[in-house]
């Protein structure tokens, strides 16, 4: 138990050398399964299954720990501080890709068509590639395709996610307001609603691949539809999960309107795909 000035310590704790070791297995498995390997799988579920006992045996112990009052004003700072440092690296790590986009639509396909500096390249090397976007690259490299559709299952995408960001804020409302069945009702509708996203998501992978011929390997725009949206698709999924430990926390009876960061650390992440998908759906799908 801490004081209100002093800041807990955790002592004897073995979680982030079992982290260690399952990340090690995970990923030397999965550069040994690229090299040829035929037991790299099994050492990738191994380091696999370590990693979910480690994020139930810490993240148990982190919630037991707040439930019983050790945290203090001090600890809470730091978690506030750590989150949103954590959110700023995954802002940096789409900025990244953004900017990949951005850079191969409005630099490298135009210079591959003879704009600026690219008069040589296109005549050289690309005569007859004629820039525009989206391309399956000079050569036809990535075979027939077509473009998937903005206004199909990706606008029905974002209007669950956006719905879903709007229960979020609801669901906190109702912390906020000490009405613990708001509370629940607003979070399984938000899990609910992310959850379906993501099973849109697969249907619409499906019908790009079986039935568009849009595949990773259709040129860059392929490459870079999957690479961005799959990434997101990710997010959401690692949010879901998320937010329904802060669902079972609070059908428990967890938080209170005075303390509840966990939830709000979750309702922060869910908000930050909600915009990344935003961006996603403007210069992917629609432009």
């Amino acid at each position: 138990m801490s004081s209100e000035n002093a800041y807990f310590v955790p002592h004897d704790a073995k979680w982030p050398i079992v982290g260690s070791v399952g990340m090690t297995l995970l990923l030397g498995g999965f550069a040994s399964q690229l090299n040829g390997s035929t037991s790299a799988s099994n050492v990738m579920i191994v380091g696999f299954l370590i990693l979910v006992y480690m994020m139930f045996g810490w993240f148990g112990e982190v919630i037991d720990e707040s439930e019983s009052g050790t945290y203090k004003s001090n600890e809470d700072a730091s978690f506030r501080i750590g989150m949103i440092w954590f959110i700023f690296s995954e802002v940096m790590f789409f900025a990244v890709f953004f900017g990949a986009l951005y850079y191969i639509r409005s630099f490298s396909v135009p210079w591959l068509g003879g704009e600026g500096s690219g008069v040589l390249t296109n005549e050289f090397l690309w005569n007859k590639f004629e820039a525009a976007w989206p391309t399956n690259g000079p050569g036809d490299v990535g075979g027939e395709y077509e473009k998937m559709g903005a206004w199909g299952l990706p606008a029905i995408n974002t209007l669950l996610l956006l719905t879903s960001g709007a229960t979020c804020t609801w669901a906190h409302w109702g912390l906020i307001a000490n009405k613990r069945k708001q509370l629940i009702i607003g979070l399984a509708l938000t899990v609910t609603l992310g959850f379906v996203f993501v099973g849109l998501q697969m249907l619409e992978y499906s019908h790009g691949y079986n039935e568009l011929n849009l595949t990773m390997g259709t040129g860059v725009y392929g490459s870079t539809f999957y690479l961005l949206t799959g990434f997101h698709g990710f997010h959401v999924t690692v949010g879901a999960i998320m937010l329904t430990v802060m669902l079972v926390r609070s059908i428990k009876g967890h938080f209170t309107p005075e303390d509840h960061f966990g939830f709000e650390a979750a309702a922060w992440y869910w908000h930050f795909v909600d915009v990344v998908w935003l961006g996603l759906f403007v210069f992917v799908y629609w432009l």
